[in-house]
């Protein structure tokens, strides 16, 4: 137990920006920001915090609801607090992209830090009830955003995303209701152990019968959606595209982010040997995810939809990652090695994509708003001729998506790569078809973009002003900081790797 509940302060902090900003209109923006860096802060404090031996610590436990399991607990190790920090600094990053928004900016930026609260809540929250309630409340402002302040076809895509989303909820949570049924207990913690035991499957059989497989496909599905892995991120191309990019940074850079820390926190410990029994398929799909979101990408003529399959594919390395980890490897160690490769590459990964993914759609916000609107890739042609700041620090960002080494983007895919080729090569070497093609696309929109003679419409783009520069300069730093120095992420991260590595079973 914790003196002071650092845990609870960080996931109530936004929720009373929100309830202050929805009540001061000409301020509002300004209340999100102070909130906003609030959190970061505090995020750093938690994440200085943690345990060294990569336990699950900060731990506030109260009883809420005992008659049903349920409890008021909370913790993280570096896990949860590096998603915590993601979630606040994209947060951050959406708050100051948003400085265009004059239609109702006290209901937008209340809605933005409830999102921001959701998202706290999913990565502390260690009790299934406690944790549904922040994993729905990230829901209902997002579908808002979209729906109210999107494009054209926001109705559509706001409407499509909260039924995909929703559908996998329901999956989810007669899932866990089914293992609340069995085991009289909804505490992650808890179940963990029970599954390492291999007591988790014993009571359900005997309390459901043998529904333990399907059990994990429906937990699957409800993550799978989340991520997104194919074929179920069709919602996603169009969300994104039509919110508005704030809204986008916040979708691709936080919630995005929550399906793959709930395959890690939940899927893994509890449904290990099921989802190990499947492994195959699983694979299969998450390559499918890398190399048809990369070919889909590569298909697209709107900048937004371009870097929307980008995301599905930079997303699918994390789930190649995560599934291909899940094989037994009694005293093999070697195969152990790989495993805990793999998946610190993937909680770097879901990091360093969530940087550099919110900053790329930052920039994309920046061009419509200089272009009245516009974001076509032969649009444009030549900009780094009026704007040398802007193509050289958008540039950094693409090329860090690219996995350009020295750069952030690089050190989690090489990970993955390091430890999937000795547990999947098949996996691996298919996939490495995704990031030919990546480099293909990024390198068609710097070309398309920022070289080329500069159309006479585009000679005078203007380029990032003190402000902009002042914004995304600390975004820029910390991508060649990761890039170049990803020990003082790894130092903190290894040790949980390896203790949940040794406390799960597959």
């Amino acid at each position: 137990m914790n003196s002071l509940p650092l845990l609870t302060i960080i996931t109530v902090l936004p929720v009373i920006g929100a309830a202050i900003s929805l009540f001061t209109r000409r301020h509002s923006r300004g209340v999100a920001q102070v909130t906003g860096i609030l959190c970061l802060l505090l995020s750093l404090v938690i994440w200085i915090q943690l345990p060294r031996d990569g336990s699950i610590g900060l731990n506030e436990l109260h009883h809420w609801v005992p008659s049903l399991g349920v409890q008021y607990h909370l913790g993280v190790d570096a896990l949860g607090a590096l998603m915590l920090i993601l979630s606040a600094l994209v947060s951050l990053m959406a708050i100051d992209a948003a400085h265009r928004v004059h239609h109702e900016p006290g209901l937008f930026f209340a809605l933005v830090l409830l999102l921001e609260a959701g998202l706290f809540g999913t990565f502390t929250a260690l009790n299934f009830f406690h944790w549904f309630i922040f994993w729905e409340l990230s829901l209902i402002p997002a579908f808002f955003l979209i729906k109210l302040w999107g494009g054209p076809r926001r109705g559509p895509a706001a409407t499509q995303f909260f039924v995909y989303t929703m559908v996998g909820s329901v999956a989810l949570l007669l899932s866990f209701l089914a293992i609340y049924h069995a085991t009289g207990s909804m505490d992650f913690i808890n179940l963990a152990e029970l599954a390492a035991k291999g007591y988790l499957q014993h009571q359900v059989l005997a309390s459901l019968g043998p529904v333990m497989m399907w059990l994990t496909i429906g937990v699957l599905a409800g993550f799978a959606v989340k991520v997104p892995l194919a074929p179920f991120h069709t919602w996603l191309p169009a969300a994104y595209s039509e919110a508005p990019s704030p809204v986008t940074m916040l979708l691709t850079g936080g919630m995005s982010k929550m399906g793959v820390y709930g395959l890690i926190r939940i899927a893994l410990p509890l449904f290990g040997p099921q989802i190990a029994a499947i492994r195959t398929p699983l694979l299969i799909l998450a390559v499918l995810t890398i190399v048809m979101g990369a070919w889909a990408a590569a298909a697209q003529k709107d900048l937004k939809r371009v870097f929307a399959y980008s995301s599905v594919n930079h997303l699918g390395y994390c789930l190649l990652g995560i599934f291909a980890i899940a094989v037994h490897t009694g005293a093999n160690v070697s195969d152990s090695a790989s495993q805990a490769a793999a998946l610190n590459g993937v909680i770097l990964q879901m990091f360093n994509h969530g940087l550099t993914a919110a900053a790329i759609f930052w920039f994309i916000s920046m061009i419509q708003f200089r272009s009245g609107g516009l974001r076509g890739i032969d649009t444009f042609g030549g900009l780094r001729m009026p704007a040398p700041v802007f193509a050289g620090l958008m540039g950094i960002a693409l090329f860090s998506s690219l996995g350009l080494p020295g750069l952030n983007g690089f050190v989690g895919e090489f990970l993955i790569f390091r430890g999937v080729f000795p547990l999947s090569w098949q996996a691996a070497a298919v996939s490495v078809l995704g990031l030919l093609v990546t480099a293909a696309v990024i390198l068609t929109v710097i070309l398309k973009v920022f070289t080329g003679p500069v159309p006479e419409r585009w000679a005078s783009f203007p380029d990032l002003h003190g402000g902009e520069r002042l914004g995304i300069a600390p975004v820029i730093g910390l991508m060649f900081l990761l890039g170049l120095l990803p020990q003082i992420v790894i130092e903190r991260v290894n040790p949980t790797v390896q203790y949940l590595l040794a406390h799960w079973r597959f």
